[in-house]
């Protein structure tokens, strides 16, 4: 099962900044308000989730991570560190 990434904003263009910055590249994505990216290995998660924590202060968004069919766990600064524990430790590959 791939697990999923899912960002929110209710601010046109934070999306494209965050998304800019993290992939180091303009995405041109200013209209729009959610993304989502899937992942066959989950630890790759871990990268983006902490990078959302470390700069949760400079953006307006929301992060959802989904590991498990139909079960969405919000992403925040105050429990990003033990989400990227428990991906080390649940997929340890």
């Amino acid at each position: 099962m791939l697990v999923s990434v899912n960002l929110y904003s209710q601010k046109k263009g934070e999306l494209n900044r965050f998304l800019s910055q993290f992939y180091n590249t303009n995405l041109d994505m200013e209209e729009h308000l959610n993304w989502e990216k899937k992942y066959a290995n989950p630890i790759e998660l871990a990268e983006i989730i902490g990078t959302f924590a470390d700069n949760y202060d400079d953006y307006v968004l929301s992060m959802w991570i989904c590991l498990d069919k139909d079960v969405f766990v919000r992403v925040s600064e105050k429990n990003a560190d033990d989400i990227i524990k428990y991906l080390y430790e649940r997929y340890p590959y």
